[in-house]
């Protein structure tokens, strides 16, 4: 069984409550739900942190065991050359993820340094952006 960890950094606890407009009203914990259902041949774990210093311990920790990573890390994906050097440090693959279009917001969230990183980014989609990396973390492996 292949076995994807999906990250989310700060305020990601907040889904369904955080700007709603931005974020949509779906909570996480639904929508893994619907994640798990869609891809019953795949163990799916879930991991969310406030903190960068856990998010990268996590990264450590699944990243030469899991077979992919969804990792959406919020405002750290524009401020972390950490989280970008854990990423690089493990041989799992690892995705980008926005719910948003960050493009389409603030000038300071156009820039990603984590990136360059990971395998592939996908944004935009809102949650859906997950069932993405997933579908992609999965063609790598064929």
């Amino acid at each position: 069984m292949m076995k994807i960890q999906i990250v989310n950094g700060p305020n990601l606890n907040l889904l369904g409550k955080r700007e709603p407009s931005v974020y949509g009203n779906g909570c996480f914990e639904d929508y893994l739900k619907v994640l798990r259902s869609r891809f019953p041949e795949v163990e799916i774990d879930f991991f969310q942190s406030n903190v960068e210093g856990e998010l990268i311990n996590k990264l450590h920790e699944v990243g030469f065991s899991a077979d992919g990573i969804v990792l959406n890390a919020g405002a750290y994906t524009h401020t972390s050359v950490a989280l970008h050097d854990a990423i690089r440090a493990i041989q799992t693959p690892v995705v980008e993820v926005h719910i948003s279009n960050v493009h389409a917001r603030e000038e300071f969230r156009h820039k990603s340094l984590i990136s360059s990183a990971c395998k592939g980014v996908i944004l935009g989609f809102g949650l859906d952006s997950y069932r993405l990396a997933i579908e992609a973390l999965l063609e790598l492996k064929r």
